[in-house]
């Protein structure tokens, strides 16, 4: 069987293989750091201050983040976050093998990898066209999704085999090998410099720069607002251990499994994605898979049995690896490579940012509601927004990326915002 051409690039691979692994360690920790404030605290109100910490990270920094992915070598600037968030990673694992970490020394370990990641994710983005040609951006992209959801699936499955073994110190000890090796890998690869179209402007003009083309692409930000409907409000992931050890009665390995499910079947649909996207309209795929994504944790939330409860998980992940692969890659594929940096920040606002946000709302929303009620509500908001988006006009329904310019907005507005 032969490979995708984009497979057979040596700077990519590298680059892609050290990009998987580090995310193996990034979410394994996420998933020790919310069961051990719950198990430090007991609430899962305090369990949401872990994703408050990471929204205040990324609302502050990213923007500045995105300004600076345009303006240095993104190698290096990887090299540099990779390096920060290892530090912090190795500090949390020595507190908590010594049996001082406290719930406050979690979140603030959580603020500041956040923190180094709003300057990391935005070059991440913005490498990939120094590494592979123009035509072959979309399988690119299309690649780092599935990359994305596999670390998702390996990262909390082994937090759980960690911390029932050797505690969540293990989980931290990993995370920042991790780190390191990407490091590593970076040194390795090749890109060409960054060459700017033009002078570099002040901070702030560049910010504007990046906002005011968002604001003039209108399948942008209507993209951001549907991955925002269904992070925000379906942000189930910050009850999983109340669910998982006191519903479900499933104890750490269960939690572990639980939170690898979503991403198991985010493989599949990752792989749906890349062939229903020839075929088919790309928004229409991101609109009604938003939906289905609703409906299904209505249904998980309802569940006492852990084998439907997994199940349903796993459905979870087909739907918002179908939503997620389509806007991601739409993003980049819509946005010039001067501007990719700023535009990955704002973007990364709403894709990152709306997950922690919502850990924090959900979480407060079940201590006041219970889980139940909370994700039953939460549930039916990115199924309202989908259909909203249907019927409101054809910018997303009638996108294709194998066609991007077959969206309303002519080609000359797209110039004159780069």
């Amino acid at each position: 069987m032969r490979l995708p051409e984009v497979l057979r690039n040596k700077d990519f691979d590298l680059y892609w293989a050290g990009v998987i692994l580090s995310q193996i360690g990034t979410r394994g920790a996420v998933a020790a750091n919310l069961f051990q404030v719950y198990v430090l605290t007991g609430s899962t109100a305090q369990v949401g201050l872990v994703g408050l910490a990471q929204v205040v990270a990324l609302v502050v920094l990213s923007p500045l983040g995105g300004v600076v992915a345009d303006r240095m070598d993104r190698r290096r600037l990887l090299q540099w976050t990779q390096g920060i968030a290892l530090v912090v990673s190795a500090a949390l694992a020595a507190v908590t093998i010594a049996g001082i970490a406290t719930a406050w020394m979690v979140v603030v370990s959580a603020l500041l990898a956040t923190a180094a990641a709003t300057f990391d994710q935005p070059a991440r983005q913005a490498l990939i066209p120094a590494l592979v040609p123009k035509d072959r951006l979309v399988d690119a992209f299309a690649l780092l999704n599935p990359s994305r959801e596999l670390a998702v699936l390996v990262g909390p499955a082994l937090a759980g085999v960690f911390i029932a073994a050797w505690g969540a110190g293990s989980v931290y000890v990993f995370d920042a090998v991790t780190y390191a090796a990407l490091v590593g890998t970076l040194m390795m690869i090749r890109t060409p410099p960054l060459i700017p179209d033009k002078p570099h402007a002040g901070v702030w003009e560049s910010l504007r720069e990046g906002t005011a083309y968002v604001v003039r692409r209108p399948l942008i930000w209507q993209l951001m607002a549907l991955d925002l409907s269904a992070t925000i409000f379906g942000a189930y992931r910050v009850l999983l251990p109340a669910l998982t050890l006191d519903v479900l009665h499933a104890g750490a390995t269960g939690y572990g499994l639980m939170s690898a499910a979503p991403s198991a079947g985010a493989l599949l649909g990752s792989a749906l994605v890349f062939k229903l996207v020839r075929s088919r309209r790309s928004g229409v795929i991101a609109l009604v898979s938003t939906a289905i994504y609703g409906l299904v944790i209505v249904g998980f939330v309802h569940m006492t049995s852990f084998g439907p409860a997994l199940v349903l998980a796993a459905l979870l992940g087909v739907a918002d690896a179908l939503a997620t692969t389509v806007r991601h890659a739409a993003v980049q594929v819509e946005t010039p490579d001067g501007l990719r940096g700023r535009v990955s920040a704002i973007y990364q606002m709403a894709s990152r940012g709306g997950p922690a946000l919502g850990d924090t709302v959900i979480g407060a929303a079940a201590s006041a509601l219970g889980p139940v009620a909370a994700l039953t509500i939460g549930g039916l908001v990115p199924v309202a927004a989908s259909l909203v988006s249907w019927v409101a006009g054809p910018t997303v329904r009638n996108y294709s990326l194998t066609d991007p310019d077959a969206d309303e907005e002519p080609d000359e507005d797209r110039a004159a915002a780069a």
